[in-house]
């Protein structure tokens, strides 16, 4: 099994939208890159501690591949912009591929190579190693699942029948 954090924005609609993907095993919620470890919720919206709200997508690589993994992101937030997703705004909704195995990273290089083409110089998007995904509050995980009307700016109905589970 592999696993890859991505930041795409608010990670309520980023994890409902991967958990329901054929190959993909688990999920969670969290925060990244930030300047202390466990945060709170309230910590990260307030801007002072500087991390990404994330989602780790634990996955079957005989099932799902990363490219296609990579492929599943792109399709859901705009790589283009900074620190924005949808209506939500701010320093923690920045998009970002952390990655959990070294091996990988030359393959999500020349992934977004491919997929962008003359425009990779104007993503936004970040490639670093996952350094300090700290696991968010209970109440956030499979927050979509429990909260089947909260706001939610991915759209979930970008997977095909083919794809969802």
């Amino acid at each position: 099994m592999k696993s890859i954090v991505l930041a795409g924005g608010c990670f309520w609609g980023v994890e409902a939208y991967f958990s329901q993907l054929k190959g993909v095993v688990d999920t969670s919620v969290g925060y990244i890159e930030g300047n202390t470890r466990n945060p709170s919720y309230e910590q990260v919206c307030n801007g002072q501690t500087r991390h990404a709200e994330a989602c780790q997508v634990f996955y079957n690589e005989k099932v799902i591949s990363l490219d296609q993994i990579l492929d599943h992101f792109f399709r859901i937030i705009n790589p283009f912009t900074l620190n924005k997703q949808g209506n939500d705004f701010g320093f923690q909704y920045r998009s970002g591929i952390y990655i959990d195995f070294d091996e990988d990273e030359e393959g999500i290089h020349q992934f977004m190579k491919n997929y962008f083409g003359d425009n990779l110089k104007k993503v936004a998007t970040k490639i670093k190693k996952n350094l300090d995904y700290d696991l968010a509050e209970n109440s956030h995980q499979d927050y979509l699942k429990k909260n089947p009307g909260g706001y939610c700016h991915v759209n979930l109905g970008l997977a095909s029948k083919e794809e969802i589970k």
